[in-house]
């Protein structure tokens, strides 16, 4: 895992570098690789999102101007990627530990303790939400609750495992060609988004499509292979105590599993969400759909302060006050250095 930067107080922002370089930051909003530190006050009680890379997956919610609103305005948000798939990632080497989902889970701890983060909000999209789900069980006093989209929970079907075993197959001999993007996003968006013959595809598929160009074969194959290997965790599901909030669309291929997660889970302490004509990356088709549910699930912790100087609760901000170039690291010049948490090796 990689992260960059931890909060000192409502005003400002430290940034720990490797290399214990630090950099003061007076400005409010600061957008890091593949750890992302956004917005203002309570600083402790931090919304960390984890998913597939942070611009694939998120950038959909915080170019929401309401939903952006919610979240830049009551929490510090934390962005973990898998390692390998932050913006301008190099490939790995091969002789390199491929990492577990277990591992990957158990990184997060790493994380959470170099920043000096106590309970944290998680929220996390497809394998982020599995890896999530996964360290919320095994760490349960550093969580304070989940927002997952289109979770899993299960081992891979023989169907998931098949179809994943071809995707790799075709990563490993041809990189990411245009077969195997077609796989991927035919599994991240509905068919309403994708297009067709008549209808041109939407503009988040187009840049959806563009990341994938800049993916490493070699760093997605093994994310790919980690994932392909999960464990079940629904008998453990139970035992969760955390309040969980589900979202999935009704067209995402990940539909069945997130209605089993949730007959799963405590009722007293999970809500699932159905999205309709929506595929597994809400986030990115309809982020205006997951405001009112994730409103009413902050206020129960008490973490949601609506404004008292907007009509609106959900619109603090006005769209012209949230530009792009904000979530952009180069437009603040920051020279970003990733921090390394270590894989345990079996002897």
């Amino acid at each position: 895992m990689f992260a960059t930067a931890m909060p000192e107080s409502n005003d400002s922002v430290s940034l720990h570098i490797q290399d214990e370089e630090k950099i003061y930051l007076g400005g409010k909003i600061v957008i890091l690789m593949c750890c992302v530190a956004c917005g203002f006050g309570l600083p402790k009680k931090g919304v960390m999102a984890h998913g597939e890379p942070y611009m694939s997956c998120f950038q959909g919610l915080f170019f929401c101007p309401e939903a952006a609103s919610l979240l830049l305005h009551n929490f510090c948000i934390y962005h973990i990627s898998p390692p390998g798939h932050e913006l301008g990632a190099a490939a790995i080497c091969a002789e390199d530990p491929v990492p577990s989902a277990e591992d990957l889970a158990d990184q997060i701890i790493e994380v959470l303790n170099y920043f000096g983060l106590g309970a944290v909000m998680c929220m996390g999209v497809t394998a982020g939400a599995y890896i999530l789900t996964l360290f919320a069980m095994k760490y349960r006093e550093r969580v304070l609750g989940l927002i997952l989209v289109s979770p899993l929970c299960k081992a891979p079907s023989w169907s998931e495992w098949f179809y994943n075993k071809v995707m790799s197959n075709l990563l490993y001999f041809y990189g990411m060609c245009g077969l195997l993007k077609e796989c991927l996003l035919q599994r991240y968006f509905s068919k309403e988004v994708r297009g067709n013959v008549e209808v041109p595809e939407s503009e988040i598929v187009q840049a959806c499509r563009k990341l994938l160009d800049e993916r490493k074969k070699t760093n997605v194959l093994r994310f790919l292979n980690a994932i392909n290997q999960r464990p079940d965790i629904s008998e453990g599901l139970k035992r969760l105590k955390c309040r969980t909030l589900i979202f999935v669309g009704d067209s995402s291929p990940f539909h069945s599993e997130a209605l089993y997660m949730t007959s799963k889970l405590d009722r007293r302490y999970s809500a699932l969400v159905e999205v309709q004509a929506c595929g597994s990356m809400v986030t990115e088709e309809q982020p205006h759909a997951m405001l009112i549910p994730m409103e009413y699930f902050f206020m129960g912790y008490g973490l949601y302060r609506p404004t008292q100087l907007s009509d609106s609760p959900r619109s603090p901000l006005s769209p012209s006050c949230i530009s792009p170039e904000l979530l952009s690291p180069e437009s603040m010049g920051l020279k970003l250095k990733p921090i390394k948490t270590r894989v345990s090796l079996q002897v």
